[in-house]
């Protein structure tokens, strides 16, 4: 958590509660019983716009994964996997 609360505060594209947001919204993006990625892509979602985007969020935790130090970036990555392995059922 340390790392991670340091990460928001020294890069400019983050704010602080970014990555934990992120981790929020892809998790309940997953978990939610009528996600169809493709009906959300051609027609758009209008709760995105005030809500967030889920594939954005998953994207930063990517990019986040990357820019952590190699254990706080396995530990990210195996929470974000979890998530990852409800998508793809």
């Amino acid at each position: 958590m340390s790392e991670i609360v340091r990460l928001e505060r020294t890069r400019n594209y983050l704010q602080p509660g970014d990555i934990s947001a992120a981790v929020r919204l892809w998790k309940d993006y997953v978990r939610h019983p009528e996600r169809r990625l493709w009906d959300d892509y051609e027609w758009g979602n209008v709760h995105w716009y005030c809500c967030g985007n889920p594939l954005e969020a998953r994207a930063l935790l990517d990019t986040v994964a990357q820019a952590l130090a190699p254990r706080s970036a396995r530990e990210l990555r195996q929470i974000v996997s979890r998530f990852d392995a409800v998508w793809d059922i």
